[in-house]
């Protein structure tokens, strides 16, 4: 399994790009992640984008939006893990807003991506649903309310203070993601000086006027939260 570093940042522009124009934001995020070496960030792609990206990238944590929990065999129309990890990717979404699973489903899931060595990201929406799901061990646990998502308006910080206990009350080693509603470098920072080991971000970088410039003030807002961490 790939190591995570101290804090880590996840671009996930779900459908919004695909072929070159996500590759261009893929290759900025992998120049990021080499000149920040402290933080990791993952970059999700289209399931046929993802050899592309990781082909062309060195630095960056190729990331598939959601795997199935099966094997090789039979499975027709459904999203084979190894095939994932074949053609590049080293972690997966599960369970995101937009793709929920049931808890049998997810369960499956975490199974075959743990055989492969995948990063696993579960997402929950509420905060027991997020004590429940840390049970299952993910290497991180994605906190956001579903009715926040794209909206601009972000979690409060009793919701991420709050989700950060219980998680990591159940266990200490899964890292938390704070994601819902951030648009600039300004909630970035916010999310990560309240305790979160990480964040990401979709809209806000998608429909920016310039995704590449806003890309960078986000990594760079993680750093700076960091080094005054350090202090």
């Amino acid at each position: 399994m790939e190591t995570i570093k101290d804090k880590f940042f996840i671009f996930n522009p779900k459908s919004y790009l695909f072929g070159n124009e996500l590759l261009e934001l893929a290759k900025e995020a992998d120049r990021l992640a080499e000149q920040y070496p402290e933080i990791s960030i993952f970059v999700t792609c289209p399931y046929a984008d993802i050899h592309k990206v990781s082909s062309e990238t060195k630095h960056i944590i190729v990331t598939a939006q959601h795997l199935d929990g099966i094997d090789c065999g039979r499975g027709m129309g459904a999203v084979l893990p190894a095939s994932l990890y074949n053609a590049g990717a080293r972690a997966t979404f599960l369970n995101h807003a937009e793709h929920p699973l049931t808890t049998s489903q997810v369960v499956a899931s975490i199974n075959q991506a743990e055989k492969l060595g995948l990063i696993t990201i579960l997402c929950a929406d509420s905060i027991k649903e997020a004590r429940m799901l840390a049970m299952l061990n993910p290497t991180i646990m994605l906190c956001e309310p579903t009715e926040l998502i794209g909206t601009g308006q972000t979690s409060d910080d009793s919701y991420i203070l709050e989700t950060n206990h219980q998680v990591k009350s159940v266990n200490s080693d899964i890292l938390m993601m704070q994601g819902a509603g951030i648009m600039n470098e300004n909630d970035v920072y916010r999310t990560i000086k309240l305790g979160a080991d990480g964040t990401g971000c979709t809209s806000g970088i998608v429909k920016a006027k310039d995704p590449k410039l806003m890309l960078k003030l986000m990594i760079e807002a993680i750093d700076k939260a960091m080094n005054e961490e350090k202090k």
